[in-house]
């Protein structure tokens, strides 16, 4: 068999799956039985059927690619800009005062909210990829971030933390060792 079971399709599948089904019309415009077509282009006798079936309806233009299933999985660039404004919002604005974070759910959500749109997640990442967003660095900051306390910290705390410890006496930690004190 030509075709395999399951997964989804790229545009360059597409086409080879649209050029098999032009040969199959070029071989039922010959009169060649959908039998015989099915075995040339190796391909099941019930696509053959079919393909004979939507070619006496519709001619050849009946076995073009439809694209892929469901529905445009991009968002325009107006869509894009007014979702940027929405996640620049925050979660809070949206209803999330619990969690300050953009989840890939909570994007898929806002999306439905928007534009009466539902998608998936990988079209919600792919999104978010669009406008600059990224998995590892949060864009944002917390609400509740002090930028004073901050600075104190660095300058006043961090450097008596990261002193080396005072020298201590030097030996073995070991019960049985002779150098005990």
């Amino acid at each position: 068999m030509r075709y395999g079971d399951g997964g989804g399709l790229n545009q360059a599948q597409r086409v080879r799956r649209e050029q098999v089904r032009w040969q199959a019309a070029g071989l039922f415009a010959a009169g060649v039985a959908a039998p015989r077509v099915a075995k040339i282009l190796e391909v099941s006798e019930k696509s053959a059927y079919q393909w004979r079936r939507a070619w006496t309806s519709g001619g050849t233009a009946a076995l073009a690619s439809k694209g892929p299933p469901g529905p445009d999985p991009t968002l325009s660039d107006a869509q894009l800009e007014r979702l940027r404004q929405r996640l620049e919002a925050g979660p809070a604005a949206a209803g999330y005062a619990d969690d300050q974070r953009w989840t890939l759910v909570r994007v898929v959500a806002l999306i439905a909210t928007l534009f009466r749109l539902r998608v998936g997640i990988t079209t919600a990442w792919q999104a978010m990829q669009r406008l600059g967003y990224t998995a590892q660095l949060p864009v944002h900051r917390a609400i509740e971030r002090d930028e004073d306390a901050i600075a104190h910290w660095r300058r006043y705390r961090w450097p008596a933390l990261k002193e080396s410890p005072r020298e201590a006496a030097h030996g073995s930690v070991s019960p049985t060792s002779a150098v005990r004190r």
